[in-house]
């Protein structure tokens, strides 16, 4: 009897992993389907928000006022989206090789048109989030008209 109970809960828990895992690699297909149809689309404004596995406060800071910014500003706006990009998931790979990024970077960009403002945004994100707020607006309706 504990033989066939410890049967039964294996081949639940491999159940469970193996849809869990579909739905990941459904979620990272659809993710990538996303950012290569933004990125070929020289109509949209794309924040990027490009970091590594590991991110200190002042990373993690950066990433959450940029996405914070998008989506107060330009909710509803399908012409502006925000993009986290981890350099080190494969999916990104041409994206960090475009924009030679090689740990953070807070980028915007609308086709060829690029402004990278990582040095502006990790001055500004902890002490002073309304200036990088600002400046994310101003590039981004800079590129948006």
């Amino acid at each position: 009897m504990k033989t066939k109970n410890l049967l039964f809960v294996a081949l639940i828990a491999l159940f469970a992993i193996s849809c869990n895992s579909k739905g990941q690699t459904e979620k990272n297909e659809s993710v990538e389907t996303t950012v290569t149809t933004n990125v070929a689309d020289a109509s949209i404004v794309n924040v990027y928000y490009f970091h590594g596995k590991q991110r200190c406060k002042t990373c993690i800071a950066v990433g959450d006022l940029a996405k914070k910014t998008i989506e107060e500003a330009y909710t509803g706006n399908n012409d502006v989206k925000f993009i986290e990009v981890d350099t080190s998931d494969k999916q990104f790979e041409d994206l960090v090789n475009k924009y030679e990024v090689s740990w953070n970077a807070l980028i915007i960009a609308k086709g060829d048109n690029s402004v990278d403002i990582t040095e502006q945004a990790f001055a500004n994100a902890v002490n002073n989030p309304n200036v990088l707020s600002d400046l994310i607006k101003k590039e981004v309706n800079e590129r948006a008209s």
